[in-house]
């Protein structure tokens, strides 16, 4: 019996592997605890005062001050318009400076609160905690598409935790005025963690308000735009999408820089400008045969070059601080700078570790990446920022070292434990929130932040200025007589370096005379009030200043020291300078009547009852001139005319006297 052949079954294809997106639940309880964490590492600046530059946004800028009606004012000027209230002085750097959000948050909180620092300082500790809060979800999410749920959680944690503890950052929140770099970063953040959501959960909306948000960060600070190369960069790295889908989630950003840079262009013109000639805002001058000429290409590269390399070494090494890299604080440097070449070095592998990372979507080449290019527009390479560097330049690149070392340590601790990774984070962010804390203490005020950092910074004409500027005007509240003259005293020896430093320095002159008229070494005062107005013959401060010691000079050797010739010689001086300044004419007349000369001191004091016909004292004066010219009845008749104004007026003249 024959049997039948079966017929070959055909072989079934496997199932095809279902690959489960892996749920991602919000972490909200480390969310609190780095929220908690960088708002409570700067609680101790909540009773600081106002300090460096938040004078010009907002106590001494009008439009702030203004409340919510200077809101347009803020919208339709430079940025340093309000402080400044003169066109042309609001363009002092290279482009000008259009970064209205920020002002108008502070004019909204003035209007509630008044000139109240404490709502300023905790406002930034709050948005800083927003900020770190954002970076944490972002990288989270971004390390969800290539590492297991745990992973992800101790990069992202890590990176975030570094990154709000980095003393570096201080400068940006200790300083009121610092808010217009927090902003701009946690709007790119945020921005970018709604394109992202957008894309992976297909929410189109959430693409246009990223656009919206990105463009208030344009608003705030215009380094925001570097993230027109950090977003598709991103996407590139944790993502598989093609070039032209990355370029399609670009759109929003490109509309918003667009909107900003017709509105900036509107307000500031659209060109940069010629660099300032002035060595406080163009660091790139020098003083060659009486005059500021510009550097060398070479030198100025070399120059920059090393503040590159200082960079590095702050982020990795964060002492010294200080808030001011003014000249020559970072000195002219060349090509022959060790300095120089280890920091050039140093760059090119960076780049070359960037470059290679391309290809393999390393996370470290990321975060290198993104520190290269947030570093850039800052840098001094693509246009001047007015001073070599600044540690608030970091605030941003900042985030790009926090994700490498982050990520570098998790591999590393890959073949040891997870608690290796946790101990070596936790180290490193204990050290920096230990020297936050402390330095944050730094920015208690004008006086002891410039006093502090000028021990650092000694080369910086900008802060030997600016200590002698604070210890003269502590020095007029001190009521020890000899406390107040070492002050005085030390003052001038920090403007005498910032004048060494910067021979024209034409603040440092005036401030030094402030220091000399105080001190009553009155010549002195008088020749660094002039040689100011030789620099300057439109300085305002300095003629007004100059015209206040000659008459001061004048009161003082004829009152104290009884030298008439020498007094008067001064109050001609001052009278020519202004002669309708009633306590000069005065003073004349008084010097004249002590010195005999009594139609002349019914002269003079005849013009002060003209000056002021209502002061009482004039009259008086002029009614005892009369009595010395032996005139008894018109000295009884201008005497009474001042018992009419004032019936006091006997005895106040005693008093006075």
């Amino acid at each position: 019996m024959s049997r039948k052949k079966s017929k070959p079954q055909p072989k079934k294809k496997p199932a095809p592997k279902v690959v489960k997106p892996v749920k991602q639940g919000t972490p909200w309880a480390y969310i609190a605890i780095l929220f908690g964490f960088s708002f409570l590492l700067y609680a101790n600046t909540f009773s600081h005062d106002y300090t460096q530059d938040d004078a010009i946004v907002i106590t001494d800028n009008m439009f702030t001050q203004e409340g919510i009606e200077g809101i347009p004012g803020l919208l339709k000027y430079d940025t340093f318009y309000g402080f400044f209230k003169k066109s042309g002085k609001d363009k002092l750097v290279a482009g000008g400076r259009y970064r209205p959000l920020t002002p108008v948050m502070f004019a909204v909180e003035y209007e509630m609160f008044g000139e109240r620092p404490w709502i300023g300082h905790v406002m930034n500790a709050i948005y800083y905690g927003l900020t770190v809060v954002t970076l944490f979800l972002l990288l989270f999410k971004l390390f969800s598409r290539r590492e297991d749920q745990k992973a992800a959680l101790m990069i992202a944690l890590g990176a975030s935790l570094l990154f709000a503890a980095h003393p570096l950052h201080t400068e940006a929140v200790a300083n009121i005025k610092g808010r217009d770099e927090i902003i701009a970063l946690f709007a790119a953040l945020l921005a970018m963690y709604l394109s992202f959501r957008a894309h992976f959960e297909k929410k189109l909306p959430l693409h246009i308000i990223a656009g919206v948000i990105f463009f208030f960060g344009l608003l705030s600070k215009e380094n925001t735009i570097t993230f027109l190369a950090i977003v598709p960069l991103t996407f590139y790295f944790f993502t598989k999408e093609n070039f032209s889908k990355i370029a399609l989630t670009l759109l929003p950003y490109v509309a918003a820089t667009l909107v900003f840079l017709v509105i900036r262009g509107a307000i500031l013109g659209w060109t940069l400008g010629e660099p300032p000639g002035e060595l406080m805002n163009n660091p790139f001058l020098k003083l060659e045969a009486g005059g500021w000429v510009p550097f060398t290409p070479g030198e100025k590269l070399a120059t920059i070059m090393f503040t590159l390399g200082k960079y590095v070494q702050l982020l990795v090494f964060p002492h010294p601080l200080t808030h001011d890299y003014y000249p020559y604080q970072v000195g002219i440097r060349n090509w022959s700078d060790p300095m120089v070449l280890g920091s050039l070095g140093l760059y090119a592998g960076l780049t070359i570790i960037a470059i290679l990372g391309l290809r393999k979507k390393s996370p470290v080449a990321f975060g290198i990446a993104f520190y290269l290019i947030t570093l850039s527009i800052v840098s001094n390479i693509i246009f001047p920022v007015g001073t070599n560097m600044s540690e608030r330049f970091m605030f941003m690149p900042s985030v790009g070292f926090a994700i490498a070392i982050s990520y570098l340590v998790f591999q590393l601790s890959k073949k040891a434990s997870a608690n290796t990774f946790f101990i070596v984070i936790g180290a490193i962010s204990l050290l920096f929130a230990v020297k936050t804390f402390e330095r944050n203490k730094v920015w208690k005020d004008n006086f002891t932040l410039f006093t502090t950092d000028v021990h650092v910074s000694q080369n910086s004409a900008k802060l030997r200025n600016a200590a002698g500027g604070a210890l003269s005007t502590a020095a007029n509240d001190e009521p020890n007589e000899q406390k107040k003259n070492a002050m005085l005293n030390e003052a001038v020896g920090h403007l005498n370096e910032a004048i060494r430093i910067h021979p024209t320095y034409k603040n440092a002159f005036l401030i030094r005379g402030n220091c000399y008229n105080w001190l009553k070494q009155y010549d002195n005062a008088i020749a660094d009030y002039s040689y100011a107005l030789q620099l300057d013959p439109g300085y305002e401060d300095a003629h007004k200043n100059l015209g206040i010691t000659y008459r001061e000079a004048g009161e003082y050797f004829g009152k104290e020291m009884g030298d008439l010739s020498k007094a008067l010689s001064y109050l001609t001086r001052a009278y020519e300078m202004n002669p309708n300044e009633y306590a000069t004419v005065r003073l004349m007349g008084v010097a004249f009547g002590m010195g005999g000369n009594v139609e002349k001191a019914v002269e003079f004091f005849t013009k002060g009852t003209q000056l002021q016909p209502d002061n009482a004292f004039a009259w008086f004066d002029l009614g005892v001139a009369y009595f010395n010219a032996g005139n008894n009845e018109l000295g009884n008749s201008y005497i009474n005319k001042a018992r009419s104004i004032d019936p006091d007026i006997d005895q106040k003249r005693r008093e006075n006297n």
